[in-house]
Parts: structure tokens; sequence; C-alpha cells
């Protein structure tokens, strides 16, 4: 019996014990009816261990019913994740290759030191060649001497020595925008020797050798690398079950709803675009040994289209709980969209709305909630996120994974339910 069959034989067998319905249970864990079928029959698996430990307590599971479910899931999880990872599942239906579920964005860390060190040994070489061939060149003048009219040569050693310019820094990643207040860069070394020295131009140039042992530091013009590390999730749905997709497919052609791990898969392979709404959730946390303060989420929108006349596909037919968390809103149609901080509710007692500025560290991190909608465009759209760290300041650019995120509105398209019972959409 592989792992996911011991895992849906544990949740059959406590829901039949509990003898409730599969309706009456989705109520009680704030998932749709459809949703809790798929877990149960073994055609999906949760993605977070929250819904297995609500469905356990709901069915009256004890303890030692609790542990054996939630190692079950464990175990069915890493199984599935490793699959995932040797093997990717094909896009179903017709259409194109789907596109490989975009993955989070992650800051770029400081140029590898060995890729410096390949560049000044490479440069040494070049200047030592120069140096060599110029000196040669002097020798062979001197045998033969100087011709009738020509003047004395001086101290030049020929181009290769001093004529060469220094290749310029490379560009900085998109991921991190310019930066302001970063301490001034050392000028990186040129062909023939350190910035600034005082030898000539017709010296000696070293020999080549090993790498320097001078700490790496910024290039003239470059952003320090932002000492963040942020996960981007944006295919977040309300209470993990209600969201809306745009497709431009048949209601046959498309197959079942997935669960919201599975979402972005899915979306892919139908070329789906978030319909009306957009949440995305980004996890930050700092990469050194001080904190970081995030002072500012600044919305770009990169591009407002006219909204496909396609068809609506709802996720669930209905669900919802009693937590709303804080965010940010994001009104797309706005001329200069703003994220606006919204307080959340839960059970009743209100949740704070997130105010900037944050302090974000390897050892506290920080989640962003960001609730974008719109009701008369098709945009794309990013997140520029300011922050001051040790090392400096500069921007984290948040999107879905190096693409614009994408938002569309709705209003008036033909909306689809998925009908369990039948077995296919259904308006």
């Amino acid at each position: 019996m592989s792992e996911a069959e011991n895992f849906t034989r544990l949740m059959r067998g406590l829901k039949e014990r509990a003898g409730l319905s599969y309706g009456a249970l989705a109520r009680r864990l704030h998932t749709s009816t459809s949703t809790l079928h798929r877990y149960c029959t073994g055609e999906a698996l949760p993605a977070e261990f929250a819904v297995v430990d609500r469905f356990a307590r709901a069915c009256g599971a004890t303890q030692g019913e609790a542990v054996d479910l939630h190692r079950a899931w464990l175990l069915a999880d890493a199984r599935r994740r490793a699959g995932a990872a040797a093997e990717p599942e094909p896009a179903p239906g017709p259409g194109p290759t789907p596109e490989p579920e975009p993955t989070v964005v992650v800051v770029p860390e400081p140029e590898p030191v060995v890729r410096r060190a390949w560049y000044r040994r490479r440069a040494a070489v070049v200047a030592a060649a120069g140096v060599t061939a110029g000196a040669v060149a002097v020798a062979l003048l001197a045998a033969a001497g100087p011709e009738p009219g020509t003047p004395h040569a001086g101290g030049s050693a020929g181009p290769g020595a001093g004529s060469s310019a220094p290749s310029s820094p490379g560009a900085g990643s998109a991921s991190a925008p310019a930066a302001t207040g970063a301490p001034e860069a050392t000028p990186p070394a040129g062909p023939a020797g350190p910035a600034g020295s005082a030898e000539p131009t017709g010296a000696a140039a070293p020999a080549p050798g090993p790498p320097s042992a001078s700490p790496p530091g910024p290039a003239p013009g470059r952003v320090p690398a932002a000492p963040l590390k942020a996960a981007v999730r944006s295919h977040v749905w309300t209470a993990g079950c209600d969201h809306a997709y745009l497709a431009e497919r048949d209601p046959g052609s498309v197959p079942p709803p997935p669960v919201e791990a599975d979402a972005p898969a899915w979306a892919s392979a139908q070329h789906a675009v978030h319909a009306g709404t957009q949440i995305v959730e980004v996890t930050l946390h700092g990469t050194g040994g001080g904190a970081v303060v995030l002072e500012d989420l600044e919305v770009r929108v990169a591009a407002r289209r006219k909204p496909p006349a396609w068809n609506v596909y709802q996720m669930s037919q209905g669900c919802g709980g009693g937590l709303t968390p804080a965010a940010f809103a994001v009104n797309l149609d706005a001329p200069r969209p703003l994220a606006r901080p919204v307080a959340g509710n839960d059970g009743g007692s209100t949740l704070p709305a997130p105010v900037f500025p944050l302090r974000v560290s390897a050892a506290k991190p920080v989640v962003l909630r960001v609730e974008a909608a719109t009701t008369g465009c098709d945009c794309d759209w990013s997140l520029d996120l300011r922050w001051t760290g040790p090392s400096g300041s500069g921007t984290l650019r948040i999107d879905d994974g190096g693409r614009p995120l994408r938002t569309s509105a709705a209003t008036g398209r033909p909306v689809y339910g998925y009908a369990l019972e039948q077995g296919r959409w259904a308006r």
C-alpha cells in the first residue's frame, strides 16, 4: 500500500466512524464538498497539515489516531514532492505543452568570488602578455637602431600594457533595482595594476597568481545585494478554496478544479488568468546577522489591456471561514494604485492592519499579504519593496518568477462551477 493510499484509508475510516456527511464535514473545515471528497477518495492530497488537523478534530479522533494521520500525511506529502521533482506531470487536455510551475522569487546573492577571481586572473594574463610583447618590440628596435629621421621612442611599452580599457561591471539583477545610500565602493583593478597606482604604464605587470584575498565589495554603480530572501505565492485562495480563473477553453476541455497547492500547474496548463482578484503572499527573512527594515511597498502597473472575453471557472461552489487575514489592498483600476493596509478579523477579534516600517531578520520572518482587484482591466503588475539594511538600501522586485503578475476583470463573463455529481463544468 502506498503512502497516499494509507493516508486516504485513515481519513475514510475516521469519517465513517464519525457518521458525518461530506457536506457537514466541509462546513466544519471551511472547504468545499468536492475538495473534501477528493481528499477521501485519494484524488488529491491536502497541501497543508492544518486541514488534516481540523479534519481529525471534527471526526473526534483520539490523540494516537491524530498522530497516525499526521505521520501518514507527512509520508504522502514527501512522496508527492519527490515525484513532482523527479518527473513533472504532463498537462492534461489538448493545447500546447504547459510551462513549468513558476518558482519562487529568490533575491540574488552577491556575485561569486570565483567569477571575480577569474576576471582578475584573465586581466593579469592579458596585461602580462602585452608587456612581454612590448618588451620584445623595444629590444628589436634597440638592436636594429632607429631609422634616419625617426624620433627616438619614449618609455612606452606598447598598447598592450596601458591602453586597454577596463571591462564595465555586469548589469544589476532586475530583482533589485536602484539602491540609495550604499557605501561608496572601491574602483575595480585595471589591467596593469590596482586603480590609483602610481606606477608608470610601462612597468611590468604582476604575474598571474591565486585570486586576491581581499574581501569582495560592490563595483561602482552596482546595487548591493539585498540581505533578504523572499518566497512568493501568487495563487493564494480565500480560505484555501475560494478563487476564480479566466480561461479561453470550452468547459468540455477543462479538467476538474485542483486543490490550492496544485493551482499554479493547473492554471499554467489552461493558460488561465486570475479573474477579478488575486492574492499574493510574500514570506521574507533576513540572510545576515543584522535586522533589515522594510520601509514601503509600491505598486507598478506595467500594462493595461481590455479584459479578454473568456469563461470564468470557479474553484469552489461556496466556502468560507471565520478568519480574514490583515493585508494590503490594491485597486488596480486606480490611476496610481497604492498598497493600502487593511485590518483583518478572526472570529470577531480584530487583526491590526500591517504598517510600515517593519523589521525582519533571519530569526524573525515577516509575511506580507497583498490582495489586488480589478473590474475594468487586464493588468500586468508587480511590487517594489523598499528596504534598508547594514549594507545600504535598495528595492526588491516582487513578481511571478521574473514575469509580471497578471489579474483580469471578469465582469459579464460566463461563470462555470464544477458539478461533482455529474463530473463536468456547468453554469
